[in-house]
């Protein structure tokens, strides 16, 4: 079977076929954060789906083109950079470390190019240049340039390609200068803003005049220069399809600088809302958790990405401390399985067992159906500790298993190398063994209590005791 995706444009389940002539080289891009603030978990998700996405189509051969930009000026920022008397750098740069940050808690690969908004100007000037000269755009009486959809759709263009719109029962408005605005509004969007007092510093100069780029323009010219103007997936949350998304294909469609017969983008994916505990997530509620709140719980990086990845990425996902206990119980099952399998394997190699890959491959090609991928890693979970019991697992078979499990964990990304106990606890370890030979079994039981109260449990192996996160 070959991979199929759901496609936003076009409402659909679809084989995933690149533009790329030999099948093998895909572009993508995802719609990276707003350094405003910390990123919180609901952000993550998208970030988690883009990178589960990369590394599945890694893991079936693609070479993939990762593109995730910075959005380092818009709103937000601008007022936040006016209240705290800083410059637009030093206020994102805070913001923009925090979320690497983060991103590589969650274990998430790298994006092969991360464009800051602020070093594409030029880039976007050049765009909304094209559209004026297309008669698309125009300037206002406020200075600023806008889109016009009204002129977009006059060239026989069609706007509402991921959103079906209402034109004659939603509201519509003469322009809209604001980064985001009204989802049931339909309006000509900001493509320039004109410099303005509460600007304060954040300006560029321009053909029209000083000011700065709208928000929606800003991914548009920077996705075309990284990866051309036609290019494989786009990727976001649902709430960014419209508008942000539908007026990125109009500015970048608008300009005509596609081929004959291609589009801005063949694959849009939206990864759905995510709930905590049941409710929309806000500060309001108390539910309202960045990554780094979490980590203060003690919980891991990976156990938190494992619980983001448990749930098909086009279902809204109720998001729970008591899914975090789960994701932690699940991740010490396969833990514990692969650490036997490793010492049974010893420092035998082997071609990953078919099996389960063929299981996994098969979940996955179904629209990244990760529910499905889960339960046959736990089903491989139970047979391989099954055989380990029974004897039936040799030392090919488990080196096979091993390596299975590697390729698998290539693409979900929560595999973890063993974690070392602290010197004093290993002490303590040893010495338990000590006062049971002594047959001074109240001792050794006080000692497996104090473990047990710093989270670690004994775990006896044919190479002798060692400690384990309980």
């Amino acid at each position: 079977m070959a991979l199929h995706l759901h496609n936003t444009l076009s409402r659909s389940v679809e084989p995933f076929m690149p533009l790329d002539a030999s099948g093998k080289s895909v572009g993508m891009y995802c719609c990276g954060p707003t350094v405003h603030d910390f990123a919180h978990i609901g952000n993550f998700r998208t970030f988690v789906f883009a990178d589960l996405v990369r590394r599945y189509l890694e893991f079936r051969g693609y070479q993939v083109n990762h593109v995730m930009n910075i959005t380092d000026v818009e709103d937000k920022i601008i007022r936040r950079v006016r209240e705290q008397s800083t410059t637009l750098a030093e206020y994102t740069a805070k913001y923009t470390d925090a979320f690497f940050e983060d991103l590589q808690t969650l274990n998430c690969v790298e994006p092969h190019h991360i464009p800051k908004a602020t070093n594409y100007i030029p880039e976007m000037i050049d765009l909304i240049t094209r559209l004026i000269e297309r008669g698309i755009a125009y300037q206002a009486p406020d200075q600023s340039i806008y889109f016009s959809i009204e002129k977009y759709q006059g060239c026989g263009c069609q706007y509402g390609q991921l959103a079906n719109l209402n034109f004659d029962e939603m509201r519509q408005g003469d322009r809209v200068s604001e980064d985001e605005y009204e989802k049931e509004c339909v309006a000509d969007f900001a493509l320039w803003k004109a410099r303005v007092p509460e600007d304060g510093e954040v300006y560029w100069p321009s053909p029209w005049g000083e000011g700065r780029p709208g928000w929606h323009i800003e991914c548009s010219a920077m996705s075309m220069k990284l990866l051309g103007t036609s290019f494989d997936l786009h990727l976001g949350g649902e709430d960014l399809a419209f508008p942000h998304h539908e007026d990125e294909i109009a500015q970048s469609e608008g300009a005509a600088v596609q081929e004959d017969g291609r589009s801005f983008v063949k694959y849009w994916l939206h990864g759905a809302h995510l709930l905590v505990e049941g409710k929309k997530m806000s500060k309001s509620l108390g539910n309202f958790f960045t990554l780094r709140d979490l980590t203060d719980q003690g919980y891991n990086g990976r156990e938190i990405r494992q619980l983001m990845i448990s749930a098909h990425y086009r279902e809204t996902f109720n998001f729970t401390l008591d899914g975090l206990a789960g994701a932690r119980t699940a991740l010490n099952r396969i833990h514990e399985c692969v650490t036997k399998l490793r010492d049974q394997a010893g420092d035998t190699t082997a071609d990953p067992a078919p099996q389960v890959l063929e299981q996994f491959t098969g979940a996955m090609d179904d629209n990244l159906n990760v529910s499905s991928a889960w339960a046959a890693v736990f089903d491989w979970v139970r047979d391989c500790n099954r055989r380990l019991v029974d004897g039936t697992l040799d030392t090919a078979g488990a080196a096979a298993e091993l390596a299975a499990w590697e390729r698998i964990d290539s693409v979900l990304g929560v595999g973890q190398a063993d974690e070392a106990a602290p010197e004093a606890l290993v002490a303590l370890m040893h010495e338990r063994t000590e006062a049971r030979a002594a047959k001074d079994f109240a001792r050794a039981d006080a000692i497996r209590d104090e473990l047990s109260e710093q989270g670690w449990a004994i775990e006896d192996t044919p190479n002798g005791p060692r400690l384990k996160r309980s």
